[in-house]
């Protein structure tokens, strides 16, 4: 026997787990792209790239913490920090 007093779908809260999930895939691939950065740092350059590749994984962790926080545009955050750690990676290494 079916249910008729089932309650209709919440969609609102559907809209907004789904973009949650999006905000937080766009995040997350950027901040494992940081670390793999950081990880050649690390393999390959001296002592400049090793202080250099710790500076940058913190920093991925405050902006990835912090475009979590931002909602849709929080891609923003951690693909600065992207950005200065293949500048440092391509100086260092």
């Amino acid at each position: 026997m079916s249910d008729d007093n089932a309650p209709a779908m919440d969609y609102a809260a559907h809209e907004a787990t789904y973009e949650g999930f999006i905000n937080f895939s766009k995040v997350g691939t950027v901040a494992v792209l940081t670390i793999v950065v950081c990880l050649i740092m690390f393999g390959f350059g001296g002592t400049a790239a090793v202080v250099f590749g710790w500076l940058m994984l913190f920093a991925m962790l405050v902006s990835s913490a912090i475009g979590l926080a931002l909602g849709a545009s929080g891609w923003i955050p951690p693909t600065v920090v992207f950005g200065l750690t293949c500048v440092l990676a391509v100086l260092t290494v």
